[in-house]
């Protein structure tokens, strides 16, 4: 009878030890998917701040339009920035990043060589706008990178990293955005 409930106690504690393990695991597995749900969010307002930017930007090119003569590959590159920003991945947005921060920078240096131009309201209104909006992107990308920092660390440690690799997950890469143009605009007339 004592050997009984001894035998039953040890199959209890056994239950309650799988059964723990089987919750932390699906917790490990819930934590990998919320990071991952938060952080396609976040690109997707990333996308939705950049596909502004370069309306903005657009609109920006036919109001200086009438004053400089940009090259047509600077309206060509702005479309096709604009088309590609929805699908874009964090590889592709440091591109689609990088192109149209030199393509504002060039837009800056023309409003620069012509003070009516910059004086003008909408010019002026565009560019604030630009500027609020790289703003916004900066909280969001720092905001992407924190999230895929945490999953990220969660697919290096461990035990969350065999978790991870049982359910074929891969880390998440980083959005590495230029903070500052490194070279001036070349502005051609």
């Amino acid at each position: 009878m004592f050997e009984d409930i001894i035998g039953w106690i040890i199959l209890a504690v056994i239950i309650v030890v799988v059964i723990g393990l089987i919750l932390w695991v699906v917790g490990i597995y819930n934590r990998f998917y919320s990071l991952k749900n938060a952080s396609e969010a976040t690109l997707g307002q990333i996308r939705v701040a950049m596909k502004k930017r370069l309306d903005m930007i657009d609109q920006l090119l036919g109001a200086v339009k009438s004053y400089a003569k940009f090259e047509q590959e600077t309206f060509t590159k702005v479309t096709a920035m604009r088309s590609a920003v929805a699908t874009a991945g964090p590889g592709d947005l440091n591109k689609v990043e990088a192109e149209s921060r030199s393509i504002f920078g060039r837009l800056l240096a023309v409003a620069e060589n012509y003070p009516e131009l910059k004086t003008s309201q909408t010019v002026s209104s565009l560019m604030d706008s630009v500027k609020n909006l790289e703003d916004e992107i900066s909280r969001h990308r720092y905001t992407y990178n924190n999230i895929s920092q945490e999953f990220n660390t969660m697919m290096d440690t461990i035990p969350s990293k065999f978790v991870g690799g049982m359910t074929h997950l891969t880390k998440l890469e980083y959005l590495q955005f230029e903070e500052e143009i490194k070279t001036p605009p070349k502005i051609e007339f």
